[in-house]
């Protein structure tokens, strides 16, 4: 059985990189029918922290990349011990004192030959290991170091593939060292290539080099960001982009994910999240939307009208590139007082639309049935009477409701903001003589 292994330390976030990683190796378990494990590599004591982990573990459920197994490094120091001291007495390793402090280190011979493996995706690596000075095991406080304890675990879990990034390459020669040493079968080994920025380099926080939690409270979706990832470095063909996980699963294959670098592309994430967002069930824009207009002070989240954000929601939905636009495009249903930017106050309503929007507020006043059909009808009736264009109006009556320029269809607006809200900020530009 395929058995694939993601290994993050919870020494920082889990960023695109290593989501990436996690995504690939959780897809060929997925298509191979085998099993994904989460091991945890927090050796380091003093770096590793729990807000990490916590972060890590949330970002990982939020991708939908569920583990079927998980263990914790840090509680597996015995067991690495115990492979120190078969190297020890096999004349394999030797101890050191360090020139300050107490303790031993254990230090593995390295003994010079010709390493080769035949990676997954870059086809056959040779390596030189004369070149490779004696490798510490254990180091003089009691911790295991990184390639020690990756093989002992590696091999102990009985993982068959290692699906890392490329910077992982100089490893892998110390590693097959270590696995031949202790009589270990070699798994497979796939290096997947660098995620670079589209600025050019390797990514960096100014360059995308964001925590998942991050894109997340931005108000990307998790669907829309995983399948993105995808896209970096493997393509289900067909010029095709937006594809559904289950389907990814069935013509995923680890030996068709590119050599080159992939490109970090956010305008192309931008896209990608757009086409999701139309045709997500608003229902589930809801629950990423609710904390956001919380922190706004928009809504109270344990008493407010979950129907009304749901409906806001499909109106907005076809627009918005993340979750967080709707936040900033329909404040106008949620706040008492629009704020408006005062170039295009004067830009539409620095002429006296007093008598306008006064016949149109008494119109909506005597609807009895206040439906966008009947809006509309009211509204036409009224730009037919005046004999003015549509545009001279819409524009005007939008931005007195909204303080926007560009939103959904004026009289979906009227609707959803109500009769009395609408009657209200439109009496705001009507002078007293009109009223």
């Amino acid at each position: 059985m395929v058995r694939v292994r993601f290994a993050p330390s919870p020494t920082g976030n889990l960023h695109i990189g290593g989501s990436r990683t996690a995504l690939f190796n959780w897809l060929y378990s997925e298509a191979k029918s085998g099993k994904f494990i989460l091991r945890i590599e927090d050796t380091d004591k003093l770096r590793s922290e729990k807000k990490y982990l916590d972060e890590i573990l949330d970002s990982l459920k939020w991708l939908g990349l569920k583990w079927d197994e998980i263990y914790f490094q840090s509680e597996r120091f015995d067991i690495y011990r115990q492979y120190s001291d078969k190297l020890l007495k096999e004349g394999k390793a030797y101890t050191q004192k360090p020139e300050s402090g107490t303790g031993e280190a254990v230090i593995f011979k390295v003994e010079p030959q010709k390493i080769k493996i035949n990676d997954m995706i870059r086809g056959e690596i040779e390596f030189d290991s004369s070149l490779i000075k004696d490798q510490v095991l254990i180091k003089s406080d009691g911790a295991p170091t990184y390639n020690f304890a990756c093989v002992v675990d590696d091999a102990l879990m009985n993982i068959t593939h290692v699906i890392r990034g490329d910077d992982h390459i100089s490893n892998t020669p110390k590693q097959i060292m270590l696995y031949q040493a202790l009589g270990f079968a070699l798994p497979g080994f796939a290096h997947l290539p660098l995620i670079l920025a589209k600025q050019g380099g390797r990514l960096s926080k100014r360059k995308g080099a964001t925590a998942i939690s991050e894109y997340r409270q931005m108000g990307y979706v998790s669907a829309a960001l995983v399948n993105y990832l995808l896209l970096l470095g493997w393509s289900p063909g067909g010029n095709r982009e937006v594809i559904d996980i289950n389907e990814a699963i069935k013509l995923f294959d680890i030996k068709n994910i590119n050599k080159t670098a992939a490109v970090l592309d956010l305008d192309k994430l931008d896209w990608m999240n757009n086409q999701y967002i139309k045709n997500e069930d608003p229902e589930k824009l809801a629950l990423q939307a609710i904390p956001l207009l919380a922190e706004k002070g928009y809504i109270n989240p344990q008493d407010f009208d979950r129907n009304y954000l749901i409906s806001l929601l499909r109106l907005f939905q076809s627009r918005l590139t993340t979750v967080h636009d709707f936040i900033e495009r329909a404040d106008a249903f949620f706040v008492k007082d629009v704020i408006m930017d005062p170039q295009i106050q004067e830009k539409f309503l620095a002429r006296d639309l007093s008598r306008e929007f006064s016949l149109f507020a008494r119109r909506l006043e005597k609807l009895e049935n206040f439906d966008i059909a009947n809006i509309e009808t009211a509204f036409r009736e009224l730009i037919q009477e005046l004999g003015v264009e549509s545009k001279s109006l819409i524009h005007p009556i939008r931005v007195a409701l909204t303080g926007k320029t560009v939103g959904p269809g004026l009289f979906e607006v009227i609707y959803y903001l109500g009769k009395e809200r609408t009657k209200e900020r439109l009496g705001k530009f009507i002078k007293k003589e009109q009223a």
